[in-house]
């Protein structure tokens, strides 16, 4: 559920007035998400999303990712377009939360991923990575290798109640990520998602399959290796229900984002020890929220156990090709 702080009827016509939105027709909850509250808007002026952004959100970094957002959007990308209100501000409170209003994005999130959608994708993330380039304000990834270690350390006291020898094995493969990870200035870096998983993708139906019609979720985005992006990708896109990979998709995405924009011989030999430091990534923020998320917590906790029979499979790649490059 990802309505987390209610609003009443008066209090959102109370903030809607300071936007030139027309009158409130209709608003929802969105039970969908699991960082900030979300609703679905309608006033006279058409359809919006209302955001509420709730504790684990530093209200100072949300001026960063709506400008990255708006800078994305005055290039064609479909992502969402904060909405100013009558003073040019987006940013503004509500419900004693930072909030924001964007414009609606049309489409629907894939249940479960074709290799019809990875092209699309690949070609999506090469376009914002390109479109990024001159967004000159740095914000640092957070969830960036930096922060692994530190990581771990929080989820030492009940990793092993998770799976015996888990925090031993996970010992062994940051050590073995951080030996093996890119020296600062090797690969290009960007603006990149960050956390560009299946419900932060919108398509729809056209011919000859389905297109991208919305990137969502900009929260995560931070200036880091554009391959990086890639290997989140990848990791988000690429295993099928019962854990093998599937090439066909991968090749399908990285082939599309070449197309617009080529990886370097860099990019391609380091492909595989990024896609390593993305599923370790995901595995211990999932493993701290499941060792460490009292109850009732507005955390929703997913398995991290996905993400460690990943991170297995990207250890004994051989190489971008057997990735699918």
């Amino acid at each position: 559920m990802a309505v987390y702080t209610e609003v009443t009827d008066e209090a959102l016509r109370a903030f809607l007035a300071d936007y030139p939105l027309g009158a409130l027709r209709a608003f929802r909850g969105i039970a969908e998400g699991v960082e900030n509250s979300n609703y679905a808007l309608k006033t006279e002026a058409g359809d919006f999303i209302l955001t509420l952004y709730e504790r684990r959100v530093d209200p100072r970094e949300l001026p960063w990712f709506l400008a990255l957002m708006e800078h994305l959007a005055a290039r064609g990308i479909d992502c969402p377009l904060p909405v100013k209100a009558r003073d040019g501000q987006a940013l503004r409170s509500l419900a004693g939360r930072p909030a924001a209003i964007c414009t609606f994005l049309p489409g629907v999130w894939p249940r479960r991923v074709r290799p019809e959608h990875c092209a699309p994708l690949g070609a999506a993330l090469a376009r914002l990575h390109l479109a990024g380039a001159d967004f000159d304000e740095v914000r640092p990834n957070g969830l960036g290798p930096a922060s692994w270690g530190p990581l771990l350390e929080r989820c030492r006291p009940g990793g092993d109640a998770v799976q015996p020898g888990l925090v031993a094995e996970l010992d062994a493969a940051l050590a073995a990520i951080r030996a093996a990870w890119p020296a600062e200035g090797v690969l290009p870096t960007g603006q990149i998602h960050a956390d560009l998983f299946p419900d932060n993708v919108f398509f729809l139906d056209a011919e000859g399959g389905p297109r991208v019609s919305g990137l969502i979720d900009f929260y995560f985005a931070c200036t880091d290796l554009l391959a990086y992006d890639i290997a989140v990708c990848l990791n988000a896109w690429c295993f099928e229900p019962d854990g093998s990979y599937n090439v066909t998709k991968a090749h399908a995405l990285l082939s599309a984002y070449q197309k617009l924009r080529p990886l370097s011989a860099a990019e391609r030999a380091a492909l595989p020890v990024l896609c390593r430091g993305a599923a370790i990534r995901f595995l211990l923020t999932r493993l701290y929220d499941w060792t460490a998320t009292p109850a009732g917590a507005l955390v929703t906790r997913k398995d991290p156990l996905e993400y460690l029979r990943k991170l297995r499979f990207f250890a004994h790649a051989t190489g971008a090709a057997s990735l699918g490059a």
